[in-house]
């Protein structure tokens, strides 16, 4: 242990004891709650975030590893090109905002739904859509979940020089331990506090590798020295084809409308003005981050010509050209980042079990039948018990760790995307039309997946989603329009 690990190590440290610290004071909060109140407060933060808040946990949610190790790190390799592509994220917080807050609030409001299964057994009124969606949710969720307990533990490992298992520990604990005690509150609260932290390391890191590199144009006169592909819209040697930048509109672009730990947060928001706000914060705040991010692992690549891996570049631009202090500082930007999604997908996965199918199907839907205490000790413990596994699988890491997090999502997609848009625009959906676009879409993505066709660079999310939606349309055509929410998804 030398004193500079020491000092990288201090920062992060007490980073995460604020994040527990927040935890406790969001269990305060619920601690004079009833049953329902409880489940409310837990799953959703009794719905009172304001615009600020709303924004900065929608963009933390959404950014993982990929954003800030896995994305520069394929910038690093491909220049330019990637951060193009990778400015398809802007409009995130505005399509999911914008085409689901106000409509999705409401219809959650008058369901009284709390997590996105809830909504769908309202909308469609059929036990296989939530059955399926929920399995769907917890096998793609802790999939996606080991991929970023694995990339949060190597992150630590390649910076402070600690052994893997020490870093899974601090990393995996600290993020289990403040999620299962203050649920969604003192996830949203931390959220908030993530992305301001990414904010500012993104933007600290691009101006130390710009200056170290001598300036913007010394860096891109040195990338077209190493490769004039590098400053090309394609990528060298063609590597990113205009086909594969185009379907990524539907994979980081539209698609996010099928991220349940995305779009649950349009249930949370305190009222319209909150939303309208987060559009514009949100929108601003992702481009900026994207941008600065993506642009350091470009001309990391001038900097540290001959680095073995893409992914190490922003551990080693931190390293390297900051002192350890503020190293440890800022390295928590993307451990933020990784967190931010942890903490989300694992409160959906315990309210999957919990709410949508341990208290629907053997309570019968009525949480007063559970004593509060009991309800509250629950939670904890399903929320705690199944990051324990994430954790225990992440053990023994396996390889390939970026394929996993995108099969994992576009997995989500496939099985959330049209039931969730479709249902609220399409009054002509049913039952039968989502489950058809459950079953076909999923099967589609795999199928893809695995024996990876010829497309032409399209990406398997593409026809997926094309055969989803067409499965969606002639299953609802040839079953019964649902009843319930009809009316009031009109009034919206």
């Amino acid at each position: 242990m030398t004193p500079s690990s020491i000092q990288t190590i201090i920062p992060m440290i007490a980073y995460l004891a604020v994040s527990i610290g927040i935890a406790l004071w969001a269990r305060q909060k619920s601690a004079k709650t009833t049953s329902q109140g409880f489940i409310e407060e837990y799953f959703i933060g009794s719905r009172t975030m304001g615009g600020f808040v709303l924004a900065m946990t929608i963009i933390a949610s959404y950014t993982s590893a990929s954003s800030f190790i896995g994305g520069p790190g394929v910038a690093y390799r491909f220049g330019l090109s990637w951060v193009l592509l990778a400015m398809i994220q802007v409009p995130t917080a505005f399509l999911t905002l914008g085409v689901l807050g106000k409509r999705f609030a409401i219809v959650a409001r008058q369901t009284q739904s709390v997590t996105i299964t809830d909504y769908l057994r309202a909308r469609y009124n059929s036990d296989a859509v939530v059955i399926l969606c929920s399995v769907a949710l917890i096998v793609f969720f802790m999939a996606a979940m080991l991929a970023q307990f694995i990339g949060g533990a190597r992150l630590f490992q390649t910076v402070t020089g600690y052994p893997y298992a020490v870093g899974l520990s601090l990393f995996g604990i600290s993020v289990v331990l403040y999620t299962a005690v203050g649920g969604f509150r003192a996830v949203v609260l931390t959220d908030a506090i993530q992305g301001i932290v990414m904010v500012v390391a993104v933007v600290v890191v691009l101006l130390a590798v710009i200056n170290a590199g001598g300036g913007v144009a010394k860096c891109v006169s040195t990338l077209k020295d190493i490769d004039p592909g590098l400053i090309t819209p394609t990528g060298p040697d063609n590597a990113v084809p205009q086909a594969f930048t185009m379907s990524f509109w539907v994979l980081v672009g539209i698609g996010v409308l099928g991220l349940p730990h995305t779009t649950q947060r349009c249930m949370g928001y305190r009222d319209s003005r909150a939303m309208h706000d987060a559009m514009v914060i949100g929108t601003l705040l992702i481009g900026f981050m994207i941008l600065c991010a993506h642009l350091a692992g470009t001309f990391g690549r001038a900097v540290f010509p001959d680095l073995p891996a893409g992914d190490l570049a922003m551990p080693t631009m931190i390293l390297e050209l900051l002192s350890p202090v503020w190293a440890g500082v800022f390295i928590a930007g993307p451990l933020a980042a990784i967190m931010s999604t942890v903490d989300s997908m694992l409160l959906l996965v315990s309210a999957a079990i919990i709410k949508d199918l341990y208290i629907h199907y053997r309570l019968k839907g009525d949480a007063s039948r559970m004593p509060v205490a009991t309800l509250k000790r629950t939670s904890t413990w399903i929320t705690a018990v199944v990051g324990l596994l994430v954790f225990v699988a992440a053990l023994e890491p396996p390889d390939l760790l970026v394929w996993i997090n995108l099969f994992a999502f576009g997995g989500l997609e496939a099985a959330f995307l049209c039931p969730i848009v479709l249902g609220l625009y399409c009054q002509s959906g049913n039952a039968r039309g989502a489950v058809a676009s459950i079953v076909c879409g999923v099967t589609a993505f795999m199928a893809l997946s695995i024996m990876k066709p010829a497309m032409g660079g399209i990406h398997a999310i593409v026809p997926t989603t094309l055969v989803s939606a067409i499965a969606y349309m002639i299953g609802s055509y040839l079953g019964h329009r649902a009843p319930g929410l009809r009316d009031s998804s009109r009034s919206t």
